[in-house]
């Protein structure tokens, strides 16, 4: 298995400046890169590709010694790579018929990746092995860098990654050959209903709080996004005020990640069998405005109820759920969540009736009632057995 993991470096001033410098230098040659191209193709109609630009670099580097031949080259081959790759993806949404999409130059604060393809070429990991209480690694043109590496690196480091977020720098290694850590069998299957009012509600009847971060900081957020409104543009108070908020931002998104890995956790530990409802959460969190022909209705409830379902982080709880699923061995199951919810799990009739209010399941035709979650867990879960039952029979 492939697995990352991302730890939080801890830079001198001096170290802090020059990493500022090398993802500044690598935003340059991408926007160098991307107006090459569109040159070419507008003035001589010539496509260029990845390795047209990588055989110029060398050249590029020679030129510029103080700049970009302060770095390694196999990280610029990979942010050459990255611009392919963008425009890879729009050829393929042009095929496809969607939104296009073409590759745009990156401003200053939207370059904050820098990859290293291979550790050992222009970086390396565990640099002074011999230290005996700290992790270092080692970035051509910036030095050793302190690593708070808050657990063991599992595996065989493929590449290394620098990101910047606000103040804070960070180390992702991407590792190869992780051997699956499996747990013993519990004998348990389980049926997940994902929601606003409770994250996960279980076919057995247990509820995982949703925390709700965002709500939680959401006082802060608008003081401090009011603040920032009132900043003039381009001054120094105004980026202060703009890093505050996005330190802010932060903080939530690191919290929700936190909590779906604690949550997605204690549920690898204690079932064999994972179902969970195959949701297309990009679609549910679409606006309702609709366009000045035909405007939307309900605009406001259906905008607080995206705001609260992006707020749970369903999507980031599933992902994580998966690679923990996969690491311990368990099965998971993804099924079409179609009428989960109207549906009996003790008769199977499906009438929208059903659902008396938001937490009350009653049955009209045979009058069983139960917590609604716990209803459409149960569903989800007798769906997934059914799937696995006839994916094994063929």
């Amino acid at each position: 298995m492939r697995r990352s993991c991302t730890f939080l470096l801890r830079p001198t001033g001096k170290q802090a400046a020059t990493l500022a410098q090398c993802l500044e230098d690598h935003r340059v040659l991408y926007n160098a890169a991307l107006e090459h191209r569109r040159t070419a193709y507008r003035k001589a109609g010539v496509s260029i590709r990845y390795g047209d630009q990588s055989g110029e670099l060398k050249y590029i580097r020679s030129d510029d010694p103080a700049g970009q031949g302060r770095w390694s080259f196999s990280s610029q081959q990979a942010t050459l790579r990255r611009l392919d790759k963008a425009f890879a993806a729009f050829f393929r949404r042009v095929k496809a018929g969607q939104k296009p999409g073409f590759p745009r130059f990156k401003g200053r604060g939207w370059f904050d990746t820098v990859e290293w393809p291979r550790d050992g070429d222009g970086c390396r990991w565990d640099s002074q092995p011999e230290h005996p209480t700290a992790t270092f690694v080692r970035l051509h043109g910036v030095g050793h860098v302190r690593v708070h590496q808050h657990r063991s690196i599992r595996g065989r480091v493929k590449t290394i990654s620098i990101k910047r977020e606000g103040s804070r720098w960070y180390v992702v290694l991407s590792c190869d050959d992780v051997p699956a850590h499996t747990l013993p069998a519990t004998g348990v299957v389980v049926g997940l209903d994902v929601g606003v009012a409770s994250l996960v509600t279980t076919s057995d009847g247990k509820h995982l709080a949703n925390p709700r971060h965002l709500d939680a900081s959401a006082g802060r957020l608008a003081a401090a996004q009011r603040d920032l409104a009132r900043k003039k543009r381009g001054s120094k108070r105004r980026r202060k005020a703009a890093a505050r908020v996005a330190a802010l931002h932060a903080r939530v998104r690191r919290r929700r990640l936190d909590g779906a890995h604690k949550a997605a956790l204690a549920l690898v530990r204690a079932y064999d069998v994972i179902v969970h409802e195959d949701l297309r959460i990009a679609n549910m969190t679409r606006s309702a405005s609709g366009t000045i022909e035909a405007p939307g209705r309900n605009v406001a409830q259906k905008s607080g109820l995206n705001r609260s379902i992006v707020d749970a982080g369903w999507g980031v709880f599933l992902t994580v759920l998966a690679h923990k699923a996969e690491s311990a061995g368990r099965e998971l199951i993804a099924v079409n969540p179609t009428n989960t919810s109207r549906t009996c799990a003790r008769c199977g009739h499906c009438a929208k009736e059903n659902r008396v209010t938001q937490v009350e399941f009653v049955c009209t035709a045979c009058g069983h009632t139960a917590h609604a979650d716990v209803n459409a867990a149960i569903n989800i879960l007798g769906a997934g057995l059914a799937l696995r039952d006839a994916a094994e029979a063929a």
